[in-house]
């Protein structure tokens, strides 16, 4: 027996004739507002956000949304993001909706309560840092010192804007919209140095034979949590439950060794390095 035959039952038998009928037909009325306020929930389209790099993987971003689609029996769409901000500002709003992110956006989104982290892919690479990349022959440490202000990084991300940041204690102010904006800037003349994840710049340092990396001590550590999959507070539980099996079941459109329950503390080091970096993640926002 339901939740709301139960209620009309208890109503039935305590009761008087006249009294039992009109709550009968009031239970009835309030039971068939919860249905339809349930159907209108599961019914409703989530859009899954991806970080702008993606732009180039546009079909695993739709292999991953159809198998949770199917997985967990909702309309899941994939959309890529023009920039970080974007996302942060998409997951702020009201609406169900999911993201497959780093550090920086899941640490900002979880202190506000915006978000519930479900799972995180492992492949090796999950845990990533934020590098200083710099004309090759330079002194990397005389450039944080000399010139902190135009230093050049992706904004809301952990491995740009809070290692930049922390690196110039805040003073560093050229955001751009992705590594590749941040590498651009340095190439450009605009900026002295960039900060980009250390596993970017793995995948792209042979393109750039004038720039050299160094690793920023207490700042350049894999402490950073990546590829981790959270849904919206607007989405039910029980269908953030169902999402969360059905990617762990969905390694391989992932791209993953394996999908795990995420691990919050995780997220910590990425909270000290904003702190480090003057972010406040509970009033945080780019202009």
């Amino acid at each position: 027996m339901n939740t709301c035959n139960v209620l009309i039952q208890n109503v039935r038998l305590g009761l008087s004739h006249p009294l039992r009928t009109w709550f009968r037909h009031l239970a009835g009325f309030c039971c068939g507002l919860l249905f339809a306020a349930q159907a209108s929930v599961s019914g409703q389209s989530i859009t899954c956000w991806f970080a702008p790099e993606w732009k180039t993987k546009t079909e695993q971003a739709k292999k991953i949304t159809d198998a949770l689609s199917a997985g967990a029996a909702a309309e899941i769409k994939p959309r890529i993001a023009e920039s970080y901000p974007q996302i942060l500002s998409a997951l702020s709003a009201k609406g169900a909706s999911m993201v497959y992110v780093g550090s920086f956006i899941q640490a900002t989104l979880v202190s506000r309560g915006k978000v519930v982290p479900l799972v995180q892919g492992v492949d090796g690479r999950e845990m990533y840092s934020g590098v200083m990349i710099y004309p090759k022959g330079g002194d990397p440490a005389k450039i944080l010192e000399e010139s902190p202000e135009p230093i050049a990084y992706a904004v809301s991300a952990s491995s740009g804007e809070s290692s930049a940041k922390a690196a110039t204690h805040g003073k560093a102010s050229l955001g751009v919209v992705s590594h590749q904006a941040a590498i651009n800037a340095l190439l450009a003349g605009k900026a002295k140095a960039a900060f980009v994840k250390n596993t970017w710049w793995n995948d792209n340092r042979t393109k750039y034979a004038t720039l050299d990396m160094w690793r920023v001590p207490g700042i350049s550590e894999e402490k950073n949590p990546d590829n981790i999959l959270s849904a919206s507070t607007a989405v039910p539980e029980v269908q953030r439950q169902k999402i969360a099996v059905a990617a762990i079941a969905a390694k391989d459109a992932f791209g993953m060794k394996e999908m795990v329950p995420c691990d919050t503390t995780r997220l910590n080091f990425s909270l000290d390095l904003m702190k480090r970096a003057q972010i406040d993640p509970f009033n945080y926002e780019w202009k």
